[in-house]
C-alpha cells in the first residue's frame, strides 16, 4: 500500500519495468461492488493478452473495501491496493493512482464500470493515433447510453456542461464522464498540477491538457447510469460549480505554474 503522490521509481532512480496499461479504480464504500468490477476487469485483461495491472485506490472507505481487496490482491497479481490518507474525495484518489501507477498508458475508471472495461480500447486507439489524451462522453453519440439518467439529472448534467465550457473556454461536450485515458507523459504533465480533489476534477484535468496544448480526443462510448452513483445532483453540482471557477482563479493567476 502507499499513500504517495509521486511518478514511482526504483531505489536507483531507474522506472522499474512497466506493465503496458495501468486501469486505476478509485473507491468509496464499495465493497457492494467493488468484487463483481475487478473480476470483470480482470476477465476483460486477460482475455486480451494485454499487460496490465489494476490501481485500486481506497479512499478511506468505512466499510471492508480495503479488506477485499487486499485479499483478492494477494490471490491475482495484477491487482493493487493503494490507501489514502482518509477520505479526500474522488478526484485526490484519481491523482494517487495516476501518480503511483506503473504502465505506459494510465486509464481511470469509476468503480461502478458505468462505461463497460471493453470501451477501454476506443480510448486507447484513440492514443495510437496520436491523441495525448483521450476521454469517454456519453453524448458525442447518446444512442450508446444503455441505461439513461433521470431527466432532472441529464438536465444538470447539460448545465453543468455549458458553465464549464463558457468558463473553462474549451470545446469538450462531457467533462464528468469517469473513463478517461492517458499517455504516460501526458499523465507526468497533468497530475502533479492538479489541484482539485473532489468531484470537479474532471474539469480541470480536462483544462489542464487543453492549456498545456495537448491533443485531446473526445470518444464515444458506451454507457450506463448507476442508481446508487454517490453524486448528489444539486448539492455537489453547486460544489463543482464552485470548482469551475477556482481553476479559472488558478489559471489567471498562475497557480498552476508554480
Amino acid at each position: 500500500m502507499s499513500v504517495a503522490l509521486e511518478f514511482p521509481l526504483s531505489n536507483s532512480g531507474v522506472q522499474p519495468a512497466q506493465p503496458q496499461y495501468s486501469i486505476v479504480v478509485p473507491a468509496y464504500n464499495e465493497r457492494a461492488r467493488i468484487g463483481a468490477t475487478l473480476e470483470q476487469v480482470l476477465e476483460h485483461l486477460r482475455a486480451q493478452k494485454w499487460s496490465a495491472e489494476i490501481v485500486v485506490v481506497n479512499d478511506g472507505s468505512r466499510d471492508d473495501t480495503a479488506g477485499f481487496v487486499r485479499q483478492f490482491a494477494a490471490e491475482h497479481p495484477e491487482v493493487r491496493l493503494i490507501e489514502n490518507p482518509g477520505n479526500q474525495g474522488k478526484g485526490y484518489a484519481v491523482r494517487n493512482g495516476m501518480m503511483n501507477a506503473r504502465g505506459k498508458v494510465l486509464l481511470f475508471t469509476d468503480a461502478d464500470l458505468s462505461s463497460p472495461i471493453t470501451e477501454a480500447s476506443k480510448l486507447f486507439a484513440a492514443l495510437e493515433k496520436g491523441a495525448d489524451v483521450a476521454i469517454g462522453s456519453r453524448w458525442l453519440d447518446p444512442s450508446l447510453q444503455f441505461q439513461r439518467q433521470s431527466l432532472k439529472r441529464q438536465v444538470m448534467s447539460r448545465a453543468f456542461n455549458l458553465f464549464t465550457r463558457a468558463v473553462l473556454t474549451f470545446p469538450y461536450h462531457d467533462t464528468q464522464c469517469g473513463f478517461k485515458a492517458f499517455t504516460r507523459r501526458a499523465a507526468e504533465m497533468i497530475f502533479p498540477r492538479q489541484r482539485i480533489t473532489r468531484w470537479g476534477f474532471d474539469a480541470e484535468i480536462i483544462y489542464l491538457a487543453h492549456h498545456m496544448k495537448l491533443k485531446v480526443a473526445e470518444v464515444p462510448v458506451a454507457w450506463g447510469h448507476d442508481e446508487r452513483s454517490k453524486i448528489h445532483p444539486w448539492r455537489d453540482g453547486f460544489y463543482m460549480g464552485l470548482d469551475t471557477l477556482k481553476i479559472r482563479w488558478l489559471s489567471l493567476t498562475g497557480g498552476y505554474s508554480r
